[in-house]
């Protein structure tokens, strides 16, 4: 599936000429969990297709985190409402409310609190309305846990095997992260989280193909294409995935929404900004083993130099 290359509006993460785990989280100047992009129809059909034949692994939760996920509702509502009012809208009559999606000319009608009003569970239903995959941490004993999610688009890894699990236990397979003592100063970050003054950070990966769905489960379709790049075609076949991720305290239940929304950008998109491209080339260049390795990109990541420095040479732009 080919999706839009959105240079303009494409959240590019980097800044210096270097890259390394850390905790890059900066306050959100406006505090809006999720984005409607040009994608949206799109996109949304995806998760929805993804959501009703793989739901095991699309969506998972314990039955504690019910009253967390109506909070998840009512914020993710409020904040689509405030910035797309033209697109969404709301009637309330007491606890009746009455959600109107009008992009895809939808209209749900449930009382808020009572999950047989709704077709599936409410963190499930509002996920279908959002670009973003929603992950909710629920916070006790001084940890944090995964305890319900809907991850449609992840990038090389499974909710399934995840959910339950600690901050910690998470962040294990990530190289250094232990080592370096990043994973306990990021818990204690995020456990600090005050209602009402929201985080934002970027993440970003190569990959292969422009899939959206780079689940755990779904390696052997979409993993072969590491061995396909050559500089011939990596300006087409490569693109760089960056996830937004926002960070919500949410004040009734002290839980902590983690939205999640995945940009993809051809690298022969990316090179058309002059900038962009003599940075990341340095960027790639320099990345130490251990992070082209757990990112993927080490099957193919000279042949991916090979095709910028082509570019920085030629000085051409498409």
């Amino acid at each position: 599936m080919k999706w839009d290359d959105d240079l303009e509006n494409f959240p590019y993460p980097f800044k210096g000429l270097t890259y390394r785990y850390s905790n890059n989280s900066i306050p959100m100047k406006t505090p809006l969990s999720v984005e409607v992009t040009r994608d949206y129809i799109q996109e949304i059909m995806l998760k929805r297709h993804l959501l009703t034949h793989h739901p095991e692994r699309c969506y998972q939760s314990l039955s504690h985190t019910l009253t967390g996920q109506w909070e998840i509702v009512e914020l993710v509502i409020e904040h689509l409402l405030a910035q797309y009012p033209d697109k969404f809208s709301l009637e309330t009559n007491g606890a009746q409310w009455t959600f109107y999606n009008k992009i895809l000319n939808e209209k749900h009608e449930f009382t808020f609190g009572v999950e047989t009003s709704l077709p599936c569970e409410p963190l499930k239903f509002i996920s279908r309305h959002v670009q973003e995959d929603l992950i909710l941490m629920m916070q006790r004993d001084g940890d944090l846990y995964l305890d319900a999610g809907q991850l449609c688009f992840p990038a090389n890894w499974s909710l399934a095997f995840n959910i339950g699990m600690d901050f910690k236990s998470i962040h294990h397979p990530i190289p250094g992260f232990h080592e370096e003592g990043l994973d306990e100063r990021i818990l204690q970050f995020l456990m600090r989280l005050e209602a009402g003054n929201p985080w934002e950070r970027k993440n970003w990966s190569l990959m292969a193909g422009d899939r959206l769905d780079t689940s755990l489960e779904t390696f052997d379709q979409w993993g072969k294409l590491r061995k396909q790049v050559t500089k011939e075609n990596a300006g087409e076949l490569v693109h760089i995935r960056v996830e937004v991720q926002k960070l919500f305290r949410l004040p009734r239940t002290n839980a902590i929404l983690f939205t999640i929304h995945t940009h993809l950008l051809s690298l022969e998109k990316l090179a058309t900004n002059s900038e962009w491209l003599k940075q990341f080339y340095e960027i790639l260049s320099e990345l130490p083993p251990h992070i082209t390795d757990y990112k993927g990109i080490a099957l193919y990541k000279e042949a991916v130099l090979d095709y910028l420095e082509e570019r920085l040479e030629s000085g051409k732009v498409l």
